[in-house]
């Protein structure tokens, strides 16, 4: 791979010490390969994380997520580390460099003083600067490379035909270039919320098959299985913070690594409230708490208007008492300042299609002549 790197540069140096800068926004597998190429001409790598510019405001990214996601990916990489900083005048690897200013030139020396004391390196050894080639070529390779600062030389990456900026701006229309260590970050939580026997299960598996997304069942159901023996004789108020838990713990491992921009969850913690209250009478502070704290980005409320099913764990199936805990469900809502969707159609298709619409638009982007 070598004779790529000449072409547009004098022969390197030897340097055992090569960094790469950028904004990371999100971590795609563009910036995996331009690392995984550097890694290998030089001895160690600094990965300088940047923050971005011009967030996309869909998304609250910090830079200790970014640091995060490196870390968690290079961690059987001990030549690899990272770093975080703030200047912003670093020229970012993912930020299409169209000028190599004099504010630059300074920011790549102050870099190379520090990246030297951390690493004990001497004053005149020789830092790698590693480029996207095609900036390297928009900069005009030899000229760029006769105005770098002192101590430093530039080592172009190979294309990787992944667009940062493109990514950075649809990140639904990208998914896959995202790096799975970064997708929890991004994909959007949708829970599916309603009254027994309002199909929220069934809609769940049906919208799970139509995005091929990663879901979190209801822990309700799932802990009176495993817990009690398949029956709500012996549930009590002590039970319902270990339900919360283990819901928590199901929605963090779906968004892990997900596959699809959403992740569907069934039910909610406003939901595990509702019953607490209907059953032992009062509130659990530790629900309060998860409702405030784990906030799902979306909820779909399906309307207590289809046919009751009894499967021997329902029992709120009049119409009084469905009517009953759909409004203790809004109530709880109202008071943690959520805001369900609410669909009302008793079709079951006509209520799936109404789901489908509602994530195609709001997460995916889509206009209704894209669904057309």
């Amino acid at each position: 791979m070598q004779p790529f790197a000449t072409a547009l540069t004098d022969v390197p140096n030897k340097s055992t010490h090569g960094v790469i800068i950028g904004y990371f926004q999100p971590l795609h597998l563009g910036h995996m390969q331009a690392m995984m190429f550097a890694a290998g001409q030089i001895e160690q790598l600094t990965v300088v994380v940047l923050p971005h510019p011009a967030p996309n405001p869909q998304f609250h990214i910090t830079q200790k997520d970014k640091a995060r996601w490196l870390t968690v990916s290079l961690a059987h990489l001990p030549f690899v580390r990272v770093v975080l900083a703030d200047d912003a005048d670093l020229p970012a690897f993912d930020g299409k460099m169209a000028a190599f200013d004099d504010a630059q030139r300074l920011a790549l020396a102050r870099l190379a003083v520090q990246i030297k004391a951390e690493h004990g390196l001497a004053a005149d050894d020789t830092l790698t600067w590693c480029v996207d080639a095609a900036d390297w070529q928009t900069l005009g390779g030899y000229v760029a490379m006769s105005t770098l600062p002192s101590g430093w030389q530039v080592l172009p990456t190979p294309p990787t035909g992944f667009d940062s900026m493109a990514i950075h701006a649809n990140l639904a229309q990208h998914w896959g270039a995202i790096h799975p260590e970064a997708r929890a970050s991004y994909t959007k939580t949708v829970a599916i919320v309603g009254g027994e026997s309002s199909g929220k299960t069934t809609m769940l598996y049906k919208l799970v098959n139509h995005y091929g997304a990663s879901y979190a069942l209801e822990m309700g159901r799932v802990f009176v299985e495993t817990d009690l023996g398949g029956t709500e004789l012996g549930m009590q108020y002590t039970d319902y913070p270990l339900m919360a838990t283990d819901h928590t713990q199901a929605i963090r491992a779906a968004c892990r690594h997900a596959p699809a921009p959403v992740t569907l969850i069934d039910t909610d913690f406003v939901t595990t409230q509702a019953f607490c209250e209907e059953y032992e009478g009062r509130a659990h502070p530790f629900l309060a708490a998860c409702i405030d704290t784990f906030r799902l980005d979306y909820t779909l409320m399906l309307a207590n208007n289809t046919p009751w099913v009894a499967d021997g764990m329902r029992s709120l199936g009049t119409s009084d008492a469905r009517q009953r805990f759909a409004a203790r469900l809004m109530d709880i809502y109202a008071r943690h300042h959520i805001t369900p969707v609410f669909i009302s159609d008793a079709d079951y298709q006509a209520r799936f299609l109404a789901a489908v619409g509602f994530i195609d638009t709001t997460i995916f982007g889509k206009s209704p002549t894209d669904m057309a």
